[in-house]
């Protein structure tokens, strides 16, 4: 009897269930949904990962991955005051730097000065950026978070303009990792200025450097070194120049003085970041300054083209004057003046593109003694143009005192016949040329007065005087080529 009560009660249970989930009239019938909670779904999972034998385990989330947390809050900006550097008031900051050369966009002698693009990385540990983290897993942030941190305050000495690359966005990275170490990367383009000595231009070697430096923190406040020495200046093997060979880059690392100038501008810094005044402006200051040296030796071949080729071939052109006549002026002239007018052209146009330096430079020498030798050149016909004019008046003279030879016969006085035209012309005696030269003779009468030798009052004696006329133009034909020749053995040996 008990056990049909039982029954009965639960039957009449069960209906009633029934009834309630029962839709009313007109209402749409819907799908029954079974809604299971996340801990009958990892029991689920667990059932059935050891049904099929999986050894799957589940990881943990890692917070730094965790949307919907500002990575203010999870670095814990707000704080701390990041105007002071890490570990203010203790001993120095280590910041560690490398550098990425991806090009060198321009070599100016005329300004002085280089230009060179680079990834600039900085390292340091600042421990109030660390956080938990169970995967030891960093986060990386762009530019927005730099502004609200402490970071380096570097700067490039001697630049004349620098910029951090903005397309499509600031070239800027910042990487944090959970034991407060930092990475700071960014693209930037330099101008720095370049001392040359362009003493031996165009075949000299130019050292160039890129200056590092903290412009407020001097070393008691911050130690800035290269990450891994001279490893830490990587360069783009594809890196090269119109004008200049790369040579080498290396590292060095200084310290920079500076007195109550330098360091009133530090303490400056630091008063206006810190609102303190830690520092006396009379005292010097000691910096750590990291430098980027690079070597360049200048490509010659394109001067050799455009300068010392054309230079010698003008003075070589000048020479074809001393195998021209002496009398064909309207030849020899103008060839002298074309080449000097070359000449001056070369030379203004290689120190056009030049800075004015005071001192010589190696290329002047070279065309300034081609200068002096075209010069000569045409001063040297001016001079046979000069004595030859002296040498016919005195032919002249001596035609002029002469005694008539009508019918007078001279045995071995003259052995060539003697006309007018020879007189006006050239004076000569219709001589054969020995050895390439022309010689010319010129018949003399000297009247000798002599009664002791003769023991006759107012004898007549004859001589043949030879004159060489072409003396000039002949040593002229050696010396020329030997001098210049002997020139450049003499500047390719010192220079080269």
């Amino acid at each position: 009897m008990h056990t049909d009560v039982v029954l009965l009660a639960a039957l009449l249970g069960l209906l009633g269930a029934s009834c309630a989930h029962k839709p009313s009239r007109g209402q749409k019938l819907q799908p029954q949904r079974h809604v299971r909670s996340k801990r009958e779904l990892s029991l689920a999972e667990g059932f059935s990962n050891d049904r099929f034998g999986s050894t799957i385990v589940k990881r943990s989330p890692d917070v730094t991955k965790v949307w919907g947390r500002k990575s203010e809050q999870l670095l814990r900006i707000d704080d701390h005051d990041f105007t002071m550097r890490p570990g203010f008031g203790g001993p120095a900051v280590p910041v560690g730097v490398d550098v990425q050369v991806e090009s060198l966009d321009a070599i100016s002698e005329v300004d002085m000065d280089f230009t060179m693009t680079l990834y600039l990385r900085h390292y340091w540990k600042d421990e109030r950026l660390s956080f938990k983290s169970n995967t030891n897993q960093s986060m990386t942030f762009d530019g927005r978070l730099v502004k609200k941190i402490w970071v380096p305050d570097m700067f490039f000495v001697h630049s004349k303009k620098s910029f951090t690359h903005d397309t499509t966005k600031d070239n800027v990275m910042l990487r944090v990792y959970p034991d407060g170490k930092v990475l700071y990367s960014l693209r930037v383009t330099v101008t720095a200025m370049c001392s040359m000595d362009l003493s031996r231009f165009p075949l000299d070697t130019q050292t160039c450097s890129l200056e590092i430096e903290s412009y407020a923190y001097t070393d008691d406040d911050l130690m800035l070194y290269w990450k891994e020495g001279n490893r830490s200046l990587n360069t783009d093997e594809r890196i090269s120049l119109s004008q200049f060979l790369i040579q080498e880059f290396h590292t060095t690392t200084k310290l920079a003085f500076y007195s109550s100038t330098g360091m009133l501008k530090s303490c400056i810094m630091l008063s206006i970041r810190t609102s303190l005044h830690l520092c006396s402006a009379s005292s010097p200051g000691w910096y750590n300054r990291l430098y980027i040296n690079f070597t360049l030796r200048r490509h010659i071949f394109f001067f050799l083209l455009q300068t010392y080729f054309p230079a010698t071939l003008m003075v070589m052109l000048s020479w074809v004057s001393f195998w021209i006549d002496r009398r064909a002026v309207p030849a020899r002239v103008p060839l002298g003046i074309t080449t000097v007018l070359t000449m001056s052209t070369i030379i203004t146009g290689v120190n056009a593109s030049m800075p004015r330096v005071s001192y010589i430079k190696a290329v002047d020498i070279y065309l300034w003694v081609s200068f002096v030798f075209v010069f000569l050149s045409v001063i040297e016909y001016a001079a046979v143009n000069y004595l030859s004019t002296l040498q016919e008046r005195k032919e002249r003279k001596l035609r002029e005192k002469l005694p008539c030879t009508c019918g007078m016969a001279h045995p071995g006085l003259m052995s060539a016949s003697y006309s007018e035209e020879d007189v006006n012309t050239t004076g000569n005696y219709g001589m054969p040329e020995e050895n390439g030269v022309r010689r010319e003779r010129i018949l003399a009468e000297l009247v000798m007065e002599n009664d002791q030798v003769t023991g006759h009052v107012g004898s007549r004696a004859y001589s043949n005087v030879w004159i060489d006329t072409h003396a000039i133009d002949k040593y002229s034909r050696v010396i020329f080529p030997g001098s210049y020749i002997l020139f450049n053995i003499i500047y390719w040996t010192i220079y080269s």
